[in-house]
């Protein structure tokens, strides 16, 4: 189990604080600027209010997306307020967004999607003449578990997402295509290694050095780790495939 952390550490908790910690100085230099004879639109306050959090929260060392959020957060508001958006269909909108990024808040890993060439370069690396157990922690919507499904029948291919919306896509994905590939909704940090031939990942930064600790207790020797564009943090062994030209690379460990 993952030690617990204080709250204060939780990245969604420092955007929020940070958000409504720039309000005063905002407000203070809208203030001094009125006085000075060159009030500030709305829109510039947006835009003040945006960038000082943005700037906060890269000095806190928050991950590049917060960034985005932070900056645009103020200039949605304002432009919902423009449109005179209905409350429902804000509380629709941030519904829809909780259900997809559900733990993002927690576990610092937002929606990633990995490529058809990411996953036959993974396919090339798997043994031969023999069935293997194959996970996909974070699976998202299902694409690398739904390839591994149908390139390797004889295997088992499982996918498992926190977030509910991401999950219950991939589920009807399989239905639909009459696939063997197998989704459940979890926290990977409560799986065996063990149990598993092949562990695919598409995180991030943040939770590179949590999995590779979890994989040298676990998983067995001649298994793989495999992570997409996020290095493994292993001191030698990593093999790196260049899957596209220009794009992040792949990272192979046999533990």
């Amino acid at each position: 189990m993952p030690p617990k952390r204080s709250p204060l550490k939780i990245p969604a908790l420092q955007a929020l604080l940070v958000q409504a910690g720039a309000v005063l100085p905002c407000a203070a230099l809208a203030v001094a600027a009125d006085a000075a004879g060159a009030g500030l639109t709305l829109l510039q306050a947006a835009l003040l209010q945006g960038g000082l959090a943005a700037a906060l929260s890269w000095k806190l060392g928050l991950a590049r997306w917060w960034l985005a959020i932070q900056l645009l957060f103020p200039l949605a508001l304002l432009a919902g307020l423009a449109l005179h958006m209905p409350t429902w269909l804000a509380a629709a909108a941030f519904l829809i967004l909780l259900g997809w990024y559900w733990s993002t808040y927690r576990t610092q890993v937002p929606y990633y999607p990995s490529n058809r060439a990411v996953w036959q370069a993974v396919l090339a690396e798997l043994p031969q003449g023999r069935a293997l157990r194959m996970i996909d922690i974070g699976s998202g919507l299902g694409g690398f578990t739904l390839h591994m499904a149908a390139a390797r029948p004889e295997s088992e291919a499982i996918g498992i997402e926190l977030a509910p919306v991401p999950w219950l896509v991939s589920r009807l994905r399989a239905a639909l295509a009459g696939s063997r590939a197998r989704f459940v909704r979890g926290d990977y940090d409560q799986l065996n290694f063990a149990d598993y031939d092949l562990v695919f990942a598409y995180l991030s930064p943040a939770a590179m050095p949590a999995l590779w600790r979890k994989a040298q207790h676990e998983m067995r020797p001649g298994s793989l780790l495999a992570s997409y564009e996020f290095d493994i943090p292993a001191s030698g062994g990593v093999k790196t495939i260049l899957t596209t030209e220009g794009g992040p690379p792949l990272y192979i460990r046999v533990i």
